[in-house]
């Protein structure tokens, strides 16, 4: 790793770090239905406003010893941890995609996957307010930025169409599958078992991911979080003996497994497929 690289993985580490703190008040207000923008951070036990000392990224949680400065009540690891994952998330998306468009896009949707994650996690629920707006969003930066939609993803739209169209009917179908695979899944379920399997949340942030990653990464990403939700899933069942697991995290790392290693499993999987053929 080149100086350049230690130096750009640092800045990014801050601002994600920084945007992290701002995760934290994304998954404790949306769920209740509050303002993320007013009033300013504030304890949540004795109301007092943090100042900006005490409200430094990671440094502050370690200073203040996890506590408030003015009551003393605990501060939940969870502030920690959001922080710590959305600064290594930065930093990992610039020194995998460089100072480009889709390294920003990737980051944005690498943090709203934070946000869901967790609320998903404590809450057992995903906001519209992020997964619906989120699937329009996906649908228009992947008009305007040809690098969301690789060459190696457009099949079979790139022998058919032009690149533009190409780009937005792989938009479109990854919204297609992600949301429509889920429902359906889930709708079987239901049907043979008389037992609710996936919720509306989780078919709309499918369709959400499925917006940014085109069907091929999307079906990869649906993969990936069936192989490792069924896992964990299984042990936690039988250590707790509760039958319902949030699957939103699970797709996320699905997600996020597919925009830094995706392309290059696709890239892989036609060498080999074109090395058997031959």
């Amino acid at each position: 790793m080149t100086a350049a690289e230690v130096y750009l993985g640092a800045v990014f580490f801050v601002f994600g770090a920084a945007v992290g703190s701002f995760l934290n008040v994304c998954i404790y207000r949306l769920p209740r239905n509050e303002s993320v923008v007013r009033p300013p951070s504030h304890c949540p036990s004795c109301g007092k406003t943090i100042p900006w000392y005490d409200n430094v990224p990671l440094v502050s949680y370690l200073m203040l010893r996890a506590s408030c400065r003015a009551c003393g009540a605990g501060i939940r690891a969870r502030y920690f941890a959001v922080e710590l994952i959305a600064a290594c998330l930065a930093a990992c998306v610039f020194l995998r995609f460089g100072l480009s468009a889709s390294a920003f896009i990737y980051a944005g949707l690498g943090f709203v996957l934070i946000v869901i994650t967790f609320i998903d996690l404590e809450y057992r629920i995903i906001p519209d307010v992020i997964s619906v707006s989120g699937i329009g969003l996906g649908l228009l930066l992947s008009a305007l930025v040809p690098a969301l939609h690789p060459p190696e993803v457009l099949w079979p739209w790139d022998g058919l169409v032009g690149a533009f169209p190409a780009r937005m009917l792989d938009s479109l179908s990854g919204v297609v599958l992600g949301g429509g695979l889920l429902w359906g899944l889930g709708t079987v379920w239901e049907v043979l078992f008389r037992k609710e399997a996936m919720g509306g949340g989780d078919v709309k942030l499918a369709a959400m991911m499925g917006a940014f990653l085109g069907w091929q990464l999307m079906l990869l990403a649906i993969f990936i979080s069936a192989l490792v939700g069924s896992i964990v899933g299984i042990a936690v069942m039988l250590r707790t003996k509760d039958h319902y697991i949030p699957y939103g995290p699970y797709l996320a790392l699905g997600g996020l497994v597919s925009v830094f290693a995706g392309v290059g499993l696709i890239r892989a999987y036609l060498y080999l497929g074109m090395g058997a053929g031959g």
